[in-house]
């Protein structure tokens, strides 16, 4: 089974780094998941999937080609629900 790469674009830490420890390293395990050939969850008609760990988001785009997931924001509900609007 081949595994995803993982890239993050610039910005992308903006809210994570401000999080708990705690709530980091539970991100930061989801990313070590998301390197497995899982799909996440899509937006709408939007370019962008979600991942959910606990109330916070990852948001990122798939490049099915090149097998990379490229993380654009990562925060909570709220965070996200901002940033979401702000893309389109």
């Amino acid at each position: 089974m081949l595994l995803w790469k993982i890239e993050f674009i610039p910005g992308w830490d903006m809210h994570f780094k401000k999080f708990d420890k705690s709530i980091q390293q539970q991100i930061l395990k989801k990313f070590d998941q998301m390197e497995q050939p899982l799909q996440a969850r899509g937006l709408h008609s939007s370019h962008y999937q979600v991942e959910e760990v606990g109330q916070y988001r990852i948001a990122l785009k798939i490049d099915k080609e090149n097998r990379i997931k490229k993380i654009q924001f990562v925060g909570n509900h709220k965070q996200y629900e901002k940033w979401y609007k702000n893309q389109q």
